[in-house]
C-alpha cells in the first residue's frame, strides 16, 4: 500500500474513534477451541436433562458473533435448530443485562408472558435469517462457521443465555447454549462460563444477587382460561418453569456466580 494512503487511512480511522477494518471485536474473547473445551466438560456432567450434544455461541458486547461451537464431533451430533438458538440467547442475554445488572435468558421467561412486564420483548429483536442460515452445514460450529462476525439477534426467553463480565466485572458479551431442556442448557451454559472464567456478575435478580435460574413459579391456581389450566405465577415475576426435579436441584446448588466456585 502507498505510505501516504496507508496514512490516511490511519488518521481517518483515529477521526473515527479507532473503528476501521484493523479493529479486531473478539479480542478478548473466548477462542472457539477454547470454547469447545469448555462445554464439553460441562456437558459430560449430570446436568437433570438428556445427556444430548450441544451447541454453544459467544457475541461480543455489538452482538457480533465471535465464536461457534458444539460438544459433538461433527455438525450432525446435536439438534440442528439449536445452533441458532443458542446464538439468540448469547443475543439476548448481552442484549439485556448491563454493566450493574444481569439477566440471564431464563429470568426472562415469566416477564414475557401474557400479562408479565416484558411481554412482547420475545417479538422485538428478530433473527437475521441471511446470517442465521448461510453457509455449508458441514461447518457449523467450527472457526468457519458462516456465523463469525455475524449479528445474529434474535431473542430467546428460556434457559441458556448468560451474559459475560470479566474479571473487572465488565461486561463483554454473551453466551448461549442449546441442545437439550432449557433447565439443562442453563445449567451447562452456567458451567460453561464459570470454566471460561467471564462469570464476575455484579449483580441480578435471582436471590443470591446474580442471574441463576428462578425456581419460583407455583401451580396451585386452580383456575381455566377457555377450559385449559391456568399458568401458574412467578413470585418475583423472574421465574423459570421446571423441567425436572434433578436440574432444579443443580441449578439451586451452584454458588453465587462470581464467587470463585460452583
Amino acid at each position: 500500500m502507498n505510505n501516504k494512503i496507508y496514512t490516511s487511512a490511519i488518521i481517518l480511522g483515529l477521526a473515527l474513534g479507532g473503528n476501521t477494518a484493523f479493529a479486531k471485536p473478539c479480542d478478548g474473547l473466548p477462542s472457539r477451541a477454547t470454547l469447545e473445551s469448555a462445554l464439553k466438560a460441562a456437558q459430560i456432567q449430570p446436568n437433570g436433562g438428556f445427556g444430548l450434544h450441544m451447541w454453544a455461541t459467544i457475541v461480543n458486547r455489538a452482538g457480533i458473533v465471535c465464536a461457534v461451537a458444539h460438544s459433538g464431533a461433527n455438525s450432525g451430533e446435536q439438534w440442528p435448530g439449536s445452533r441458532v438458538i443458542s446464538a439468540q440467547k448469547a443475543n439476548t442475554a448481552n442484549a439485556f443485562s448491563l454493566p450493574g445488572l444481569a439477566l440471564s435468558t431464563a429470568n426472562l421467561y415469566s416477564a414475557t408472558q401474557p400479562g408479565g412486564s416484558l411481554y412482547g420483548l420475545q417479538e422485538s429483536n428478530p433473527v437475521n435469517t441471511s446470517v442465521a442460515y448461510a453457509g455449508l452445514f458441514a461447518k457449523y460450529g467450527t472457526d468457519d462457521d458462516a456465523l463469525i462476525g455475524k449479528k445474529i439477534g434474535g431473542i430467546n426467553v428460556f434457559g441458556g443465555g448468560l451474559a459475560l463480565y470479566d474479571a473487572n466485572n465488565k461486561i463483554v458479551g454473551g453466551l448461549g447454549v442449546s441442545g437439550d431442556s432449557s433447565c439443562a442448557d442453563h445449567n451447562i451454559a452456567w458451567r460453561t462460563r464459570f470454566a471460561l472464567g467471564l462469570d464476575h456478575v455484579p449483580s441480578g435478580v435471582a436471590t443470591a444477587g446474580d442471574d441463576n435460574i428462578v425456581y419460583d413459579i407455583t401451580n396451585g391456581d386452580t383456575s381455566t382460561v377457555n377450559e385449559v389450566p391456568a399458568l401458574g405465577k412467578s413470585a418475583n415475576g423472574w421465574g423459570h418453569p421446571s423441567c425436572t426435579p434433578a436440574a432444579k436441584s443443580i441449578a439451586e446448588s451452584f454458588k453465587k456466580a462470581g464467587s470463585g466456585t460452583l
